[in-house]
C-alpha cells in the first residue's frame, strides 16, 4: 500500500530542474545557466551553493562543484519553464576552476573559469 500511495502523489509533486545550457560570460564575469523547471508560476529564483575546491592533477586548474537551488523547489509541476539566470562569480572559491554544476540527481553541466585577468 505504501508505493501505491507513493505512485499516486509523484504526478503532483515537483518535477527536477534541469539544465539547457550553461556558458561563462567574459564580459560580465558571470556564469549564464538556461534553466529548465516545472511550477505552478516561472517566478522561481535560482541561486548557487558553492563547494570546496579540489586541486586537479597538480596544475593551476581546479575543480569545485556548485549546487543550484530553486527558491520553489516544492513548487507543484503543472507547466513547464525556461528561465535564463545569471550568477556574478565574484563568490567563486578558486580559479582559474572547471565548475560542475548540479541540481537534482543527475542533472550536471560542465562551465570553465579562466583566473581573473
Amino acid at each position: 500500500m505504501g508505493s501505491g500511495l507513493a505512485a499516486l502523489l509523484l504526478p503532483f509533486g515537483s518535477q527536477a530542474d534541469s539544465f539547457s545550457n550553461a556558458y561563462y560570460d567574459a564580459g560580465t564575469d558571470q556564469l549564464v545557466v538556461s534553466m529548465t523547471y516545472d511550477g505552478t508560476n516561472p517566478n522561481h529564483t535560482f541561486n548557487l551553493q558553492w563547494g570546496q575546491c579540489q586541486n586537479v592533477n597538480g596544475s593551476q586548474l581546479h575543480g569545485v562543484a556548485a549546487q543550484v537551488l530553486d527558491s520553489q523547489w516544492q513548487d507543484q509541476a503543472l507547466h513547464p519553464y525556461q528561465k535564463t539566470v545569471r550568477f556574478s562569480l565574484a563568490d567563486i572559491p578558486c580559479r582559474p576552476a572547471k565548475v560542475t554544476l548540479r541540481t537534482a540527481p543527475r542533472f550536471i553541466y560542465t562551465v570553465l573559469i579562466p583566473k581573473r585577468s
